[in-house]
């Protein structure tokens, strides 16, 4: 049984790529999963002024803690303007200031949702591009579009077959990555 911690990198309280992290962790089995509120944490605006007279903050040291104990992570990306949010651009700058290589030997599951037809897609493939080079090995990725036509809400299911087909393609793969 592997650990494995789950987030969103969303501060929206009614994030639809949390619904859709709720759900996809929801479907994973025989391994230990700890979904993370980021928003129960206080992230400043990075910048090299603030980590120069402050040092570090004491929840990105957190963050970075728990992420060590694991052996994988889900992460749920949002988009903002055709691009990645800046509140999880700025926690991913925070912890590779601290440490490179933050997700060296993890193993990532990376999703996204909006509801436009391309699902997030600029910031998936922005994150499938950055995160390797902080040591991540992104193992699977899927993207649902048009969230409000494709998942149900009160049933908290995605409605769409074949979207549901990949999904389960997409966290069967993840599981046998982590026996190996």
């Amino acid at each position: 049984m592997k650990k494995i911690l789950a987030f969103a990198g969303s501060n929206s309280k009614n994030s639809i790529n949390k619904k859709l992290l709720n759900y996809v962790v929801g479907r994973i089995e025989n391994h230990e999963v700890k979904v993370l509120e980021l928003n129960d944490y206080e992230f400043p605006m990075f910048g090299v002024d603030h980590e120069n007279e402050k040092g570090y903050p004491a929840d990105i040291q957190v963050l970075k803690m728990l992420i060590k104990e694991v052996d994988a992570l889900v992460i749920a990306v949002n988009e903002h303007n055709g691009g990645p949010s800046a509140y999880f651009k700025n926690i991913t700058d925070w912890l590779s200031r601290m440490e490179l290589k933050f997700l060296q030997d993890k193993k990532v599951l990376l999703m996204s949702t909006s509801p436009g037809k391309r699902g997030a897609a600029s910031s998936l493939e922005y994150y499938k591009n950055v995160l390797p080079r902080f040591g991540a090995e992104v193992v699977e990725s899927f993207s649902l579009p048009s969230f409000n036509e494709n998942f149900d809400v009160e049933n908290h299911k995605i409605t769409d077959e074949i979207l549901l087909l990949g999904l389960n393609d997409v966290v069967s793969n993840f599981e046998q990555e982590l026996k190996e």
